[in-house]
């Protein structure tokens, strides 16, 4: 398949998740690959209303049963046009060679992906988060409200809030990984500016709380989990560009990324809605007893953490 071929198949959206992902299972190909990125593509970029469907399908697939949550409904508004110039910046990120921007390059120029799409994407997408499990709940509580390190440390060392705080302190984290009035956020129609503020505070709080740690490795597989609990616009397109350049540079990766995204994704959509957690309330409880509380699960990886740093280690 070419570039042009992967952006038709992308635009046609016309393949089967499940049969795509189950043929992987059976046998990887480069075209069985890059027909389940085409389409994890097209939700992220062109009808938003199918991404459950679309993730839901493919974790069927590769892992052999449903996904033990009720199926999301979405309406089926027409596609969204896709404009070339998000193909031209999307090739553009897919030929900078790994390793070159650096955890944060990648997000911002993900991120900046967003901006090539239609128009119609952001309403579209604001629409179809409110389907997901306590998204409607949560961002009626308003704008959040900012996390603060003074808070945090004064809990106990052994303790979400004082976990929470060595792994910032610790990592030299910001508290809330980007700054969101530069990105403007509280600008956003609602609600995406409740969504994309509080997944920022949250993203390292729900590494700690649903047991993904801050590896290479796991920050793919919590791109899921993100995804999973609310549709994630950014997670989608981060998990989109990952399996096509999987699917055209290495196929053989394959299984270890389906493994990782879809676990995170069917442990999202299984685990208990955590955007309207009153973390604050709770930041003095050990996390296993955070977790027991929510009814949450840690994260089973079905690969060592820090495969990544092994295979850099080891090159």
């Amino acid at each position: 398949m070419t570039r042009a071929s992967f952006e038709a198949a992308t635009a046609r959206a016309d393949g089967d998740a499940l049969a795509l992902a189950a043929g992987l299972r059976r046998e990887v190909t480069a075209e069985g690959l890059q027909g389940l990125a085409a389409l994890w593509m097209y939700v992220a970029i062109s009808q938003p209303e199918r991404l459950s469907e679309i993730y839901d399908r493919s974790a069927e697939g590769w892992r052999g049963e449903a996904v033990k949550a009720a199926a999301l409904a979405g309406d089926q508004a027409p596609r969204e046009p896709i404009p070339p110039a998000f193909w031209t910046a999307f090739w553009a990120l897919i030929d900078t060679p790994p390793g070159t921007l650096g955890a944060g390059g990648v997000t911002q120029r993900t991120a900046a992906l967003l901006g090539h799409l239609s128009p119609g994407m952001t309403a579209r997408v604001a629409r179809t988060a409110l389907a997901y499990p306590g998204c409607a709940e949560a961002a009626a509580q308003g704008y959040p409200a900012k996390f603060t390190m003074a808070s945090l440390a004064v809990c106990p060392k052994v303790s979400l809030g004082g976990e929470f705080h060595s792994l910032i302190v610790d990592n030299g984290f910001d508290l809330e990984v980007l700054d969101r009035e530069t990105l403007g956020l509280a600008d956003l129609p609602a609600p995406l500016d409740y969504l994309n503020a509080r997944i920022l505070q949250c993203h390292d709080l729900w590494h700690l709380a649903a047991g993904y740690r801050t590896t290479g490795l796991h920050e793919v597989a919590i791109s899921g989990f993100q995804l999973g609990q609310f549709g994630h616009s950014y997670s989608a397109m981060f998990l989109a560009m990952v399996l096509t350049r999987a699917a055209f540079d290495r196929p053989e990766a394959a299984t270890l990324l389906l493994d990782t995204i879809l676990g995170g994704w069917v442990h999202g959509r299984e685990s208990p809605p955590l955007l309207g957690v009153a973390w604050e309330a709770i930041w003095d409880q050990p996390v296993d007893a955070v977790r027991a509380r929510l009814g949450l699960k840690p994260y089973a990886s079905a690969w060592p953490a820090d495969l990544f740093e092994q295979l850099a280690a080891a090159a």
